[in-house]
């Protein structure tokens, strides 16, 4: 095995797999059961063609109003189905537990930088577009470091917490 590689085991490949797979089928369910919905959502008018005696109607305020609206509402499909990829992110996660992502930190706008503990050894691995290696393999487990609860100094000022928008955003959610 050269230096910088390590071949992941198939378990973890085919979890990872399926992880990445049912987050795509939660998607395309989603996606599926919107356009099954859309013919009742828009069929309140039905389609036919115009009779030769009409004349054709002007686009007016009313057809503009009309694709304004559907294309908000298709905006806020997608926007709502971006939100709840993000909110699943944890979804479809199979395995015993033999890994597990203690810690990560974006050192770059795609690169991350992540601490990955399987079975008792972590690895220190860095993440980039198309690229994954192994930066370092750790001899002792490091135990990430939480911020514990802030507690008044004795001296009655106010408690020191945290200023950086993830720790505040936790807090607030009571995580």
């Amino acid at each position: 095995m050269s230096q910088g590689k390590v071949l992941m085991p198939r378990t973890l490949m085919l979890s990872v797999i399926r992880g990445v797979a049912l987050r795509g089928l939660a998607v395309t369910a989603a996606i599926g059961v919107l356009c099954l919905a859309a013919p009742m959502v828009f069929a309140a008018e039905k389609f036919a063609a115009p009779e030769a005696s009409q004349a054709p109607a002007a686009v007016g305020a009313g057809s503009l109003t009309q694709v304004t609206l559907s294309l908000l509402l298709v905006l806020g499909i997608v926007f709502a189905a971006a939100w709840v990829t993000r909110r699943l992110r944890g979804f479809g996660k199979f395995g015993n537990g033999a890994l597990h992502v203690v810690t990560e930190i974006a050192v770059g706008t795609k690169e991350r930088v992540v601490l990955v503990q399987v079975g008792k050894q972590q690895l220190l691995i860095g993440v980039a577009p198309g690229r994954v290696s192994t930066l370092h393999v750790l001899d002792e487990p490091v135990t990430p470091q939480t911020p514990s609860n802030p507690v008044a100094p004795a001296d009655g000022s106010t408690p020191q917490h945290p200023t950086d928008f993830k720790s505040i955003l936790k807090r607030s959610l009571g995580l």
